[in-house]
């Protein structure tokens, strides 16, 4: 009991036990094994939070996906409008009428983390903050991102602008999978803008081995928040911390998650999907310019052969792609209305901070492993000792599963699986392609499941269909 409140107290302004119970509220945290998929620890990973600064990770996905697609060059300029320059710091100090290129924009917001200058590449991308905003949101739902909602570019206060760890783990993976050559803009430790030189607000790189972005941010509001990539020659996570009481606080909390859990994270290739965004909503030319953007490892479990009819999954359901072969979906996002309205004449906030694709073009399933969801919780922050118990290869969404065989290669199982949606469009629509590893007789086989089943009745409804298929079926609990 005392090591909780001791936790909660590290996460909140000093003098009250409720202020110390309102940090415990913000306070969220999730590390992930990129290799593997699996959730090496959670808390409060999807319940909603405030993004602050790490909102300016979806603006520079948006940048990036510009220069992939030819729209922009390093060189471009974006001009400054009087309301970008008004925005509160941090920021560079953009003057109305001026204008800032690309490459410095793209330094800015990794560095200084600048609000004037988040402003003005929502402007110049999608003519208004607001509009810019909406298409943020909008590849946030393609990555799946289903819990997270963007209302500007810079992540000043906002009450209705709210993410979770989860979705900002999602989306530091995406970064790196999209866009390998613009990531390394994140492990810039400093760069100069006029007569000034500006330092990265993120004070672990260079100082934890193996870590090399990716961002930081703080309001009142939401705490220090804090997103971590750490890769070294055979180990990758993805590290988030939000609502720290400190800078210093949150960047001790990560360096004890990763102390912890770097050395639990899978060694040798990497068995999950590359994070992209899903399939449906753009142009050809678009989806071309990502299949060319993007090169799946060679490993031949990522050989996949069976179609996947696009028309099977809802519009609505986000889903997770590999850049030619995988379609993920999971659903029951959570009200984000949870959190208190913050004060925006008080931005109190530190300088730290889509291409989707066609349908046309013939597409391939592989139910690789998706980044897990935990289940929404209100435990009380606890010792790093505490934690969630990490899964296999995937953590699946809630609700009863199907199983369907299991199979001696990541590819057979995915076969089975788009063998039995393609006979069962509307039985199977919404539900979650699983894959789960099993280690058996010094063999590794992959089990081959559907999730997302309301009730044990639904799931055995389906096995009695897809038994006359010939498919071997059993429902399962999760």
């Amino acid at each position: 009991m005392l090591a909780a409140v001791a936790i909660c107290l590290t996460f909140a302004p000093l003098g009250s036990l409720g202020k110390a119970n309102a940090a415990a509220n913000k306070y969220a945290a999730y590390v992930i094994d990129v290799k593997s998929g699996k959730v090496l620890f959670s808390r409060n990973a999807t319940s909603p939070r405030y993004p602050a600064s790490l909102t300016k990770m979806m603006t520079l996905y948006m940048v990036f996906e510009r220069l992939e697609n030819g729209k922009l060059t390093l060189n471009s300029r974006f001009k400054v409008s009087k309301y970008a320059a008004s925005r509160p710091p941090s920021k560079l100090g953009l003057r109305a009428g001026s204008s800032i290129r690309v490459r410095d924009a793209i330094y800015a917001l990794v560095t200084k983390s600048a609000n004037d200058v988040a402003t003005t590449v929502a402007e110049n991308i999608g003519g208004s903050e607001a509009k810019f905003a909406a298409m943020m949101t909008d590849t946030a739902r393609a990555l799946g991102m289903t819990r997270t909602t963007f209302k500007n570019a810079s992540g000043l206060p906002n009450s209705k602008q709210k993410t979770t760890a989860a979705d900002m783990a999602l989306l530091g993976r995406a970064l790196q999978d999209r866009f390998p050559k613009q990531y390394k803009y994140f492990s810039t430790s400093s760069f100069k803008y006029g007569k000034r030189r500006y330092g990265n607000h993120n004070k672990l790189l260079g100082r934890v081995k193996g870590v090399d972005g990716i961002k930081t941010g703080y309001t009142r509001a939401s705490g220090f928040n804090l997103v971590t990539n750490v890769k070294t020659r055979d180990r990758h996570i993805v590290a988030v911390v939000m609502g720290g009481k400190s800078g210093r606080s949150r960047d001790n909390h990560m360096k004890s998650l990763i102390a912890k859990y770097l050395s639990k994270a899978k060694t040798g290739k990497r068995q999950t999907a590359l994070v992209v965004p899903r399939a449906g909503t753009a142009s050809k030319a678009n989806y071309i310019q990502l299949a060319k953007s993007i090169r799946l490892p060679k490993a031949k479990t990522l050989e996949i052969s069976q179609p996947l009819a696009m028309a099977s999954l809802a519009p609505s359901i986000p889903a997770f792609q590999p850049a030619s072969s995988a379609q993920m979906a999971y659903a029951n996002p959570i009200n984000l209305a949870a959190l208190p309205r913050e004060n925006p004449a008080k931005p109190d906030q530190q300088a730290t901070a889509s291409i989707p694709v066609s349908p046309k073009p013939r597409m391939t399933t592989a139910a690789l492993a998706m980044p897990p969801l935990p289940r929404a919780a209100n435990d009380p922050v606890g010792d790093l000792s505490t934690h969630s118990r990490a899964s296999s290869t995937q953590v699946a969404p809630s609700g009863w599963h199907i199983q369907l065989g299991a199979a001696p290669s990541l590819a057979a199982a995915n076969k089975i699986l788009s063998q039995a949606r393609a006979k069962n469009k509307r039985l199977l629509l919404a539900r979650v392609n699983h894959t789960e590893t099993v280690e058996k007789n010094n063999a590794t086989l992959y089990r081959a499941r559907f999730t997302g089943f309301e009730s044990k009745s639904s799931a055995r409804d389906a096995c009695k269909i897809l038994q006359k298929q010939k498919f071997a079926c059993l429902a399962l609990h999760p």
